[in-house]
């Protein structure tokens, strides 16, 4: 079984859930959502150093259970991460995909400790709204 986890950015920069509040999440998916909120606050320290700043963001961890429904007792087989990026330039593009790289590969402690259960895969979509 998938369970999956959607944050989105807000006009003020700041990552929410969208669907299920907090409270009502499984600790299945606090895990997830945990991982989600550190890949993105990670990310975004990253580009803040660079100073790009996105139009919009939405990143979206998923993970395979060995179970068909979710129960205390199972267990993640696989994580995948999807990160759908929208900037305002063209040329922000390669900085993005380098700060998410680095971010999926080397710097977001949820996402190594991630590796640790199971393999983690991640895709990443990036779009500008303007070309230079």
């Amino acid at each position: 079984m998938r369970v999956e986890v959607t944050i989105e950015m807000d006009q003020k920069c700041e990552f929410h859930s969208t669907g299920k509040s907090v409270e009502t999440m499984n600790p299945k998916e606090l895990l997830l959502y945990a991982t989600a909120m550190c890949a993105s606050l990670t990310m975004k320290g990253i580009l803040e150093k660079e100073k790009i700043t996105l139009k919009s963001a939405e990143i979206k961890m998923s993970g395979e259970v060995d179970t068909e429904q979710v129960m205390a007792q199972s267990i993640y087989r696989s994580f995948n991460i999807l990160y759908r990026i929208e900037c305002a330039h063209i040329s922000d593009q390669s900085k993005i995909g380098r700060a998410i790289n680095l971010t999926t590969d080397k710097y977001c402690g949820m996402l190594q400790m991630c590796r640790r259960i199971a393999p983690v895969s991640h895709e990443v979509s990036i779009v500008s709204i303007e070309s230079e």
